[in-house]
């Protein structure tokens, strides 16, 4: 039996922000009738050659496997903001997958980016920006927020055309407002669309 088609929502998230935007764009994903979401993180990294990480987190998201990011139909992928770049361990996550670069196993599958920062100029659209250079290698289909989408011109805190973002604030306690809610609900929404519109080039 064929495995259903699902968008991959595969994130780090080290205090729970970039989480419950995950938790959001799945919510878009499962909106679009025909495909569904997969939620994935990744394991934390350390500059200790011997500090390992369980096979299974205690809570959350499984562990992203290279099959999950293989046979998705469509990517989202979430990152903190380091110093305007995506988190080392997303970042060790995605060089590991070279392999899929050869075979070309992404190539024309629709991928969209999102991340948060604790203050609203933090680094949030360097960081994603610089999270589409590999999905661009991969030869995956970057999408954004369309400015049809009217909280993108409304909102206070995170939000922008290159993906959706959350502004937690320095001490973690800034609420998750409607709108940042409504901009990630809707790149889910956009990606789980494009992955079922979009022919399969994996084999192109």
């Amino acid at each position: 039996m064929a495995e259903s088609p699902y968008v991959l929502v595969l994130y780090y998230s080290l205090h729970g922000a970039v989480r419950d935007l995950a938790r959001q764009i799945a919510l878009g994903v499962e909106s679009v009738d025909g495909i569904e979401p997969r939620l994935r993180t990744v394991p934390k990294v350390s500059a200790n050659c011997e500090a390992t990480e369980a096979d299974i987190p205690d809570s959350g998201a499984p562990y992203c496997t290279a099959d999950d990011l293989r046979h998705c139909h469509g990517l989202a992928l979430g990152s903190p903001t380091r110093f305007g770049n995506m988190a080392a361990p997303l970042k060790y996550f995605l060089d590991g997958t070279s392999d899929l670069w050869l075979s070309g196993a992404l190539n024309g599958k629709p991928a969209g980016v999102f991340t948060a920062t604790g203050t609203l100029h933090g680094g949030q659209e360097t960081t994603l920006l610089s999270m589409m250079l590999p999905l661009l290698h991969q030869g995956m289909v970057i999408t954004g927020i369309p400015y049809t989408e009217k909280a993108l011109a409304t909102t206070q805190g995170g939000g922008t055309p290159y993906g959706p973002t959350r502004v937690s604030g320095v001490d973690g306690k800034r609420p998750f407002d409607a709108e940042e809610k409504q901009l990630a609900v809707a790149l889910g929404r956009r990606l789980g669309r494009l992955a079922l519109a979009l022919p399969d080039l994996s084999a192109v």
